[in-house]
């Protein structure tokens, strides 16, 4: 895709932003002219991403379920920034323990990161993004907000939450001048991802090849160059997910199905990852490289 340097002086904020995912919106995002600031847990990773994105990436560590701590980045981007134009929500996490022992902390910890924090920082960057001149909130959600998947009951959960109140804030776009719209991946290849298939965790991720975090990233800039309310980075693999929660009944029918076709593609991804010498053996398991 060529540059586009229309968004030159933008200044961005990507949550996750060390990470694989985060790191492809910001590359994305900096070949258009936006300056990103990419807010992390992870201090290491955070400078791993700042010395391969460059001077265009600023960086800020914290961990965003701390109530203090947020404040504390809305209070650096106000004095030390001073303007936002873009706020991209893509920090999230996932957990493979079985609900029925899982602890409540763990849970909350999971509904915290993925579904309040996303609105909390709508809410404290709402006049800084009103004050822009095309404000805008680009949201990474998942086909897991619109597809139950059994295996990980609070992400969907989570996900669900996220993608109906950011519709919501879609449609009252108007009113409070800013646009925001949703991005929905599929799988996409992280190491997130990667923990999930030597995990054994949801295995309905594997249905179809996992995407690149690029691919999302690109479907970011389509948000960002034609504002719509819901994007889908594999619009093919969406309709069967939309198809079936038309009817919702059937689902407990359609299950085994897609299971049998998500066992297959797990095998093939391990064999991907082993092949790529992104995995190895370990005994009966796997590991990460």
């Amino acid at each position: 895709m060529a540059n586009d340097t229309s968004y030159s002086g933008w200044i961005a904020l990507i949550t996750g932003g060390a990470g694989g995912l985060g790191r492809a919106i910001a590359a994305a995002l900096i070949a258009r002219g936006v300056k990103c600031l990419l807010v992390d847990i992870d201090t290491v990773r955070l400078a791993q991403a700042a010395s391969i994105l460059g001077p265009m990436a600023l960086t800020y560590q914290a961990d965003l379920t701390d109530r203090e701590a947020l404040g504390g980045l809305v209070n650096y981007v106000g004095s030390e920034i001073g303007r936002l134009d873009l706020l991209v929500n893509n920090a999230g996490i996932l957990s493979n323990t079985p609900f029925e022992i899982r602890p409540v902390a763990s849970i909350a910890h999971e509904v915290q990161l993925n579904m309040m924090v996303p609105l909390e920082l709508c809410q404290a960057f709402l006049p800084l993004l009103q004050h822009a001149t095309d404000g805008r909130v680009i949201s990474i959600v998942s086909l897991g907000g619109l597809f139950p998947m059994p295996e990980t009951c609070i992400y969907s959960a989570t996900k669900f939450g996220l993608r109906g109140a950011m519709l919501c804030l879609g449609l009252d776009g108007k009113r409070l001048g800013v646009k925001f719209t949703i991005v929905n991946p599929s799988a996409t290849e992280t190491p997130m991802l990667m923990r999930e298939a030597i995990e054994n965790g949801n295995r309905m991720q594997f249905m179809d090849p996992p995407q690149m975090p690029e691919d999302v990233a690109e479907t970011v800039i389509k948000a960002l160059e034609k504002p719509r309310l819901e994007l889908f980075v594999r619009p093919s693999e969406s309709w069967t997910a939309r198809l079936v929660m038309l009817v919702p009944g059937i689902l407990p029918y359609v299950l085994p199905l897609f299971r049998r076709k998500s066992e297959k593609g797990h095998r093939h991804y391990l064999v991907s990852l082993e092949q790529r010498g992104l995995i190895t053996r370990e005994g009966e398991g796997w590991r990460l490289k």
